[in-house]
């Protein structure tokens, strides 16, 4: 039996507006929430507001031909295209008058209702329409097809997205992308580098490093590989210099401030700053083979594990706080990233020196206060 009560979530991009451009359109059944059909379209060269309406017209003929007796609700992030299908405004834009024709003529003996809702609430649709645009081709996908589903599909919005996951939670969904600070000339030198000793800005490749990074960031909400998340309204980083540097270049990129947390500046490694780590095992031999893999060993005049980790998860539970319910941006170091994936993972000590944290890598975690975490990425390079 046909689905009596229908939603149609669309959303259309256009990367350059005008610009390579695409739509996308969810078709599901309103009374059991089962999305019946997916449709990714590659338009060509288009404004974004030309691939909205393309994306409404694809959705609604989708739905008219599933069931042209249904009730519809059209959810979409467009304002134009709400307001001026609703009535409310007028189509004056020569390039969106025949397409608005159409889609009133599609609609002129159906039952439709029009929502306006924000952008983070039409993942859906718009991490379909970044689809089109990537493969450059169209896809429909029907829920008895056999062809899978972009994994974005499993993607909770607002809950763990495993079904496995048997935490029930309460508190809201905070997403943290950690950013690793940029290279210095002690990165690149391979010398170590801690919150002690010198203090040194980003280099030259640093700073190229952090812009990269910054306009990875800039699409999180919006297009890419994290379009379908809620976009970053938050920038949090350590008070050394390299970290500071880094987030000033990820908020002229973003258009937000920057607010320093003591609690994430990276591990003391006293004496051993500035020096390789072959220098190190030279001259601290013994202490060296101490410090390696334990948790309260450390190196002379520097930090253990043990004090470290407690000061990190105070600087964790502070921005879960403070920014709960946000996408807020981490801009620290190795060691704490680190612990920070250590503690979403719930794993033991090795979770500080088993995970790969490049110069300006973004990895993505999800709290639910203390309640719940999930791991979206980890070290993800492919911007640099």
């Amino acid at each position: 039996m046909a689905a009596s009560n229908l939603i149609i979530e669309a959303d259309g991009g256009s990367r350059g507006n005008p610009g390579l451009a695409g739509s996308g359109a969810v078709v599901i059944d309103a009374d059991s929430g089962e999305v019946l059909i997916e449709i990714a379209r590659y338009i060509g060269i288009a404004t974004n507001n030309v691939a909205e309406y393309l994306a409404l017209k694809s959705g609604l003929e989708a739905a008219i031909e599933l069931n042209p007796e249904a009730r519809i609700l059209v959810r979409m992030d467009s304002k134009l295209v709400i307001e001026q299908m609703a009535g409310r405004w007028k189509i004056k834009h020569p390039d969106m008058i025949q397409i608005g024709s159409q889609v009133q003529r599609l609609v002129a003996n159906v039952q439709v209702r029009w929502m306006w809702i924000p952008r983070e609430e039409n993942s859906r649709a718009d991490a379909l329409a970044n689809k089109a645009m990537d493969e450059r081709e169209d896809s429909i996908v029907h829920s008895e097809g056999a062809k899978q589903r972009s994994p974005v599909a499993e993607f909770n919005q607002v809950k763990p997205s495993s079904v496995r996951s048997p935490d029930e939670v309460t508190e809201p969904l905070t997403t943290l992308v950690l950013v690793r600070h940029g290279r210095t000339h002690l990165t690149e030198s391979k010398r170590i580098s801690g919150s002690g000793g010198e203090n040194p800005g980003l280099s030259d490749l640093g700073r190229a490093d952090a812009r990269a990074a910054a306009k990875a960031l800039a699409e999180i909400g919006s297009k890419g590989p994290w379009g379908h998340m809620a976009p970053i309204s938050v920038i949090v980083a350590s008070p050394i210099q390299r970290t500071q540097d880094t987030a000033n270049i990820i908020a002229n990129e973003l258009g937000l401030g920057v607010s320093t947390l003591p609690e994430i500046a990276e591990i003391s490694f006293g004496d051993w700053d500035g020096h390789t780590n072959d220098e190190v095992k030279r001259q601290w031999p013994a202490e060296f083979s101490a410090w390696q893999g334990s948790w309260r060993v450390s190196p002379p005049n520097g930090e253990s594990l043990e004090a470290f980790d407690q000061r990190v998860m105070l600087g964790l539970q502070e921005i879960l706080i403070q920014h709960a319910g946000k996408t807020v941006v981490v801009v620290s170091h190795v060691m704490p990233i680190r612990g920070i994936i250590r503690e979403a993972m719930e794993s033991g000590i090795s979770g500080y020196w088993r995970p790969q944290v490049a110069p300006c890598s973004l990895s993505v975690l999800r709290f639910w206060g203390s309640q719940s975490a999930e791991v979206v990425t980890i070290n993800s390079t492919s911007h640099l």
